[in-house]
Formats: C-alpha cells, sequence, structure tokens
C-alpha cells in the first residue's frame, strides 16, 4: 500500500476487489484495509471474481469515486488481466496488483513474490519427496524475492507521472 500512496500521490479512497470465494482472499483482505487505515485512507471493498462482476466492480468503484484500486491476488485476477486493464483504463483508475502477469497485460503496478522462484523451491521440494524425504520434515518456506514492475504506458494512459525515484525502486519498468 505504500508504495501504491507513492506511486499515486493524491489518494483519499481504495478501491479493493476481492473474491469472497477464495479461502486465501479473507487474509489478505483484513491485512489491505488494515494497511489502508494505517496510512490514513478510506476504502471501499469491492466482490468479483467473473468478467461481469469485475465490469460491476469497477462501475460501482468509478461511482463511489476511489482514487485507485488494489486487487488481490486470486486466480481469476490472472484470469482477468487484459479485461481488469481495460476497465481500469476506461474508468481511469490506478490499479497494483502482486502479480506481474497483469502490469504485462496494462495494469499500473504490482508488488509481490516472484512466481518463478516459488516454481523452482516448489520443485526442489518435489525432488526431495521423490528421493525419499517425508513431507512433514521439509521446511515451510516464504517469499523471499519480491518484485516491483511498473508500466509505464498505463501511468501515461492515466496522466500519472511516475517520479524517477519510484522508478529507480521498480526490478522491472514496462514501456
Amino acid at each position: 500500500m505504500a508504495l501504491f500512496v507513492e506511486l499515486v500521490p493524491n489518494i483519499k479512497r481504495v478501491g479493493i476487489v476481492s473474491n469472497s470465494y477464495n479461502p486465501n482472499v479473507m487474509v489478505q483482505l483484513w491485512e489491505t484495509e488494515d494497511a489502508v487505515h494505517k496510512l490514513g485512507l478510506q476504502s471501499q471493498v469491492v466482490e468479483a471474481r467473473t468478467p461481469e462482476e469485475f465490469e460491476r466492480a469497477f462501475a460501482r468503484l468509478s461511482m463511489e469515486r476511489v482514487h485507485g484500486v488494489v486487487l488481490l491476488a486470486d486466480p481469476s485476477v490472472i484470469e482477468q488481466a487484459k479485461k481488469i486493464a481495460e476497465l481500469a483504463q476506461a474508468a481511469r483508475l490506478p490499479t497494483a496488483f502482486q502479480r506481474r502477469e497483469n502490469v504485462e497485460a496494462g495494469g499500473l503496478m504490482s508488488y509481490g513474490g516472484n512466481i518463478q522462484y516459488q516454481f523452482r523451491q516448489a520443485a526442489i521440494h518435489v525432488d526431495r519427496i521423490l528421493k525419499g524425504a517425508k513431507p512433514a520434515d521439509l521446511p515451510v518456506e516464504q517469499p523471499t524475492k519480491f518484485e516491483l514492475v511498473v508500466n509505464l504506458s498505463a501511468a501515461k494512459a492515466l496522466g500519472l507521472s511516475i517520479p524517477e525515484s519510484f522508478l529507480s525502486l521498480a526490478d522491472e519498468v514496462i514501456e
């Protein structure tokens, strides 16, 4: 949230798109709302997981006059990445994601674990199990590499100028 606020400095109201059918999203929602409120911002939570629901969500968030939208990690957000980017551009709403695929599809920014690294770590665990290790003996690992990805074309379309200091923090800048 702090990075999103730095990127969208006049933000006061944040839309949060959640899929309550995904049990993992509830913890994300609590933590995101907590971060929003700690930054002195207001939040508006909407539900979406299908193309039609994303359309309704962005229409409602526009009507509620939010200044930016955080989309919580969920397979539907990746599946509908292009549609979400189009809706965000049409509504002129900056977007923040946890996965780089959304930024590659036209979203503004993402900050999250490097999925390729996580897949490699999973393959190492599978290899150990196939070689006889007991799954219960393997350590539970959290992501250790996080990456910030920014889409300059999306920023330009939204009329946002991204400070050079912010771009210097990015692991990748998509032109």
